[in-house]
């Protein structure tokens, strides 16, 4: 069962990210004295008093804006509290009750769900400033003085939060598959996590770079349990001027990190680009199983020789992960898109492969009997024996009498002939060469 989950809330600019990253202990979510920097909700876990729930940063709450974006915000801070067993609304105490924190605490007693009060950037050591007091005035019972910078007041702040938390319940699946949806800005991230999961889970739009946290959505269907981490397009760093777009590539890069499977996606309009070849880069550098995925086939013109066109043309470009398996899907429509969740399921097998040790030896034997090893000034190169040493991805280290014998041709038809025999679809494979004697 999920953990229970905690939102932050309310109007922009009043710190709810810097408290949310000082609650967790770590700066996950995106901090700007920019208003509206946080436009996607983000959860990570908090634990407290011996007590785990899930912390969710939303966008600012600016209730009677008609802002696009600030709509869309809005919505998605309303799908957090319809989630939420608790609702933490963060203040400034530094502005005083505005005319949006009325309505936004309106709001939140509307919905039934309990409350705790944070004025917010009480940074002055001793009493809280006079203005403090103006908040029993929202109706939400006793507020808390906090200060996000230093810290000062959280611990009363986790306590209120944990007297609301309901009883514990079992933890979340282990076994749920991390799948991490990278691309290139405007590929459709957002849209096919929006598809798996059923819900507007992520704020859509025609423009790019609209997801700038990396967000994660837990999804149990027939095929298994998921968690999908929709992250910020992958720009080139040389263009990645703007310091939110900086913390964006971060946030990526560690989601990939984080992740078991991940979904490169192409937009199919499109074709293959540079980019598409750096965000798979940075998959295949990580050891992640990947999958190519290219969305918006919907949309393309295309008679009965386009899909083979366009595979050959990816791998091509996709030489150095040929191991990545491929589909053709549309986020828009939901076509193929059930396909992909059993493709995600065996590529996450192969990646957590682990072969024993004397099948290991009896497929090298074949292989170097069918291809004898390279030799160089008289001398050949001999591999005594393979061993697996761990999984995600299948790591081998092989011994060897001299590893500079071992060049990279030969470890590439080894490879090779592992994935003939083992299939280890949709992962990379690692070979670590060490000298006899080597530790």
């Amino acid at each position: 069962m999920a953990k229970p989950v905690v939102a932050v809330v309310g109007r922009p600019n009043v710190g709810k990210s810097t408290l949310f990253n000082k609650l967790i202990g770590q700066r996950l979510s995106i901090v700007k004295d920019t208003p509206g920097v946080t436009r996607d909700r983000i959860f990570a876990p908090c634990e407290w008093c011996g007590r785990t729930f899930l912390l969710a940063d939303t966008g600012g709450i600016e209730p009677l804006s008609d802002d696009l974006m600030l709509v869309q915000m809005r919505q998605q801070a309303q799908l957090a509290i319809d989630q939420a067993q608790v609702i933490l609304l963060v203040t400034d105490v530094t502005v005083g009750v505005t005319a949006s924190d009325r309505d936004v605490a309106a709001m939140l007693r509307r919905s039934g769900k309990p409350v705790v009060l944070c004025v917010n950037k009480c940074d002055a050591p001793g009493q809280p400033p006079a203005a403090f007091y103006e908040f029993y005035s929202l109706g939400l019972g006793d507020p808390i003085a906090v200060s996000s910078v230093h810290g000062s007041g959280t611990g009363d702040l986790l306590d209120a939060v944990c007297a609301h938390l309901p009883d514990e319940e079992p933890e979340e699946d282990p076994e749920a598959i991390r799948v991490a949806v990278i691309g290139k800005p405007n590929a459709g991230k957002s849209s096919l996590v929006n598809r798996v999961t059923g819900e507007a889970r992520a704020i859509v739009s025609d423009v790019a770079g609209t997801t700038r946290d990396a967000l994660d959505t837990p999804v149990s269907n027939e095929h298994g349990h998921f968690v999908f981490i929709d992250t910020a397009g992958l720009r080139r760093r040389s263009r990645v001027d703007d310091a939110v777009e900086k913390y964006s590539v971060l946030r990526a890069e560690m989601a990939v990190e984080r992740a078991d499977v991940c979904l490169i996606l192409i937009d199919g309009t499109e074709g293959f680009t540079e980019q598409d070849s750096k965000v798979a880069g940075l998959a295949h550098e990580h050891g992640k199983a990947s999958i190519i995925v290219v969305n918006k086939w919907d949309a393309v013109e295309k008679d009965d020789k386009t899909m083979d066109a366009m595979r050959r043309d990816l791998e091509e470009h996709f030489s150095f992960m040929s191991y990545a398996p491929m589909i053709f899907l549309s986020a828009k429509t939901g076509q193929r898109v059930e396909t992909l969740f059993e493709l995600i399921k065996e590529v996450a097998a192969q990646h957590a492969t682990r072969i024993s040790t004397g099948t290991l030896n009896d497929v090298l034997a074949t292989a170097t009997a069918r291809v004898q090893p390279p030799t160089d000034k008289g001398r050949r190169l001999k591999i005594y024996f393979m061993t697996q040493v761990s999984v995600k991805p299948p790591t081998f280290v092989c011994f060897v009498n001299k590893a500079e014998l071992f060049h990279f041709s030969y470890q590439r038809y080894l490879e090779n002939h592992l994935r003939e025999t083992f299939g280890l679809k949709g992962t990379p494979i690692r070979l670590i060469v060490r000298e006899r004697g080597d530790t």
